[in-house]
């Protein structure tokens, strides 16, 4: 008894002599454990202070989890305790997509994490709208090849698959409650964006079959899934992208009534051909739209990084952060992240990398299998859904990359094939005395818009994310209009 105690209380107090301790001592033990909120994390992995990191009292840790110890494969993760009461928050994982984009450069630095880089990326500040203010975040760079996670075998990353992906990441989840097992009981939820719409849902059950056959060890509290403009149909998710940009007048009636006439998407896959008139169509799109739309946001500006504005915005100094959304914030970031002394303080790169850090892996480091693209995750989702896990499908309904219509389109295909009931009538949601989207849920599968928001939901609007967030992961409705 004294020797465990000893252990579980590991980096909190160390009893020499265990031996001698008395009954008496070891309940004095306990309690203090217990009252100073002490655990199991690793004391390795704590993060002291990022470079110009304001002061916080939450933790973060940062580090690698082994997830192949054969082919050498690990995977880099950043953990931020919820910002008050982490003991009674629940546990969210958050993958970015791509393939190939960081969950830590994205969705920590830019999207829902508790900081973002400053306006000449000399430091860091507090993101008033994190989504820790509600939950404990975990976010993770996968697969290896992305961000900071690398494999000693190259072959690891000229052959990443979906099915490859999602046993890696539930290694990773093993591994990583073995690191923090005070969460292993924790209400757990799985999130994430754009193809993240294939990562999650394929991770989701690959929980589930675990859950099945290891609950004498270890079963995986999963309440649900979250997925922002996800990609859960190519064929469907391609042919909404054109009806976007009709219906948003960024190309003409000919050319949408063109692609409509000759473009067959349902049989679309990005490893086959087109015929030569659709593909003279979809190449007209381009021209009517113009170089200076950013497709993940149609209505905000873009970013223009020349050397001249660059050297302007980081000698003259001319925000800490700037107004509205910050449309240089990937510029500001991976110059952040590339320094040695932040990565030093994350504990990453331990590797030493040959190539800089970046949003998303190009093509040079990463090659994903494009046939992933086609796979079908209806089937996947209709299975957990059957299964009793609630999810939630949302949509900036300014992004054009993988629009809320398709979206809307597959939400409508799987409540048809469950005969999922409607539980709350199509409506519009609020943030504050503002319309902050439109709403349904059909039994436990709801669908939401987030208004004038991106690809990336909680870069665009921040307040309004984490209104829709706190909806999801406390259970309780979307807050309808009342005078």
């Amino acid at each position: 008894m004294a020797s465990s105690i000893h252990l579980s209380l590991r980096g909190c107090i160390r009893l020499k002599e265990p031996w001698v301790a008395s009954w008496f001592l070891l309940l004095v033990v306990v309690a203090w454990a217990l009252v100073t909120g002490c655990s199991g994390a690793p004391q390795e992995d704590l993060i002291t202070k990022l470079p110009g990191q304001p002061d916080v009292e939450f933790k973060q840790y940062g580090g690698y989890v082994t997830v192949d110890p054969d082919k050498g494969r690990a995977l880099f993760y950043y953990f931020v305790e919820a910002e008050h009461d982490p003991q009674e928050k629940p546990l969210i994982l958050w993958l970015n997509g791509g393939p190939g984009c960081s969950s830590i450069a994205g969705g920590a630095f830019t999207e829902l994490g508790p900081f973002f880089p400053n306006a000449y990326a000399d430091g860091l500040v507090r993101n008033s709208h994190s989504w820790n203010k509600v939950a404990n975040l975990l976010f993770l760079e996968s697969p290896a090849g992305v961000g900071w996670s690398y494999s000693n075998t190259s072959d690891d990353y000229l052959s990443a698959t979906d099915e490859s992906t999602a046993r890696d990441n539930l290694m990773f989840l093993l591994n990583w409650f073995e690191k923090f097992p005070e969460y292993k009981s924790r209400k757990f939820y799985l999130t994430g964006e754009s193809y993240a719409g294939h990562y999650i849902p394929q991770l989701a059950a690959l929980v589930v079959e675990y859950n099945k056959n290891h609950t004498k060890d270890f079963s995986f509290n999963l309440h649900g899934l979250a997925i922002g403009n996800p990609l859960l149909r190519l064929n469907v998710d391609a042919a909404a992208v054109y009806t976007f940009l009709w219906s948003h007048g960024l190309i003409s009636d000919k050319t949408y009534k063109g692609i409509k006439r000759t473009c067959d998407f349902m049989s679309y896959e990005l490893t086959g051909e087109i015929s030569d008139t659709c593909d003279e169509y979809i190449y007209a799109t381009y021209g009517e739209e113009g170089p200076f739309i950013n497709g993940y946001d149609v209505f905000l500006d873009v970013c223009l990084p020349t050397l001249a504005e660059q050297e302007l915005r980081l000698k003259k100094k001319i925000a800490r952060r700037s107004l509205g959304v910050d449309v240089c914030i990937v510029t500001e970031m991976e110059i952040y992240m590339n320094r040695p002394d932040v990565q030093e303080a994350l504990h990453a790169n331990s590797t030493n990398l040959n190539h800089s850090y970046r949003q998303c892996s190009s093509n040079d480091v990463l090659h994903y299998s494009l046939s992933n693209y086609s796979i079908d995750i209806l089937p996947v989702l209709e299975g957990l859904l059957q299964h009793g896990l609630r999810v939630l499908l949302y949509s900036g309904d300014a992004d054009q990359v993988v629009p809320f219509i398709g979206t809307r389109k597959n939400f409508d295909e799987l409540s048809n094939l469950l005969d999922l009931q409607t539980v709350v009538n199509y409506t519009a949601w609020y943030h504050g005395r503002q319309v902050a989207g439109w709403t349904i849920a059909n039994g436990n599968l709801t669908f939401a818009t987030v208004r004038a928001a991106a690809h990336m939901v909680p870069y665009s609007q921040p307040a309004r994310a984490l209104t829709l967030f706190t909806s999801f992961v406390t259970g309780k409705p979307l807050t309808s209009y009342s005078s």
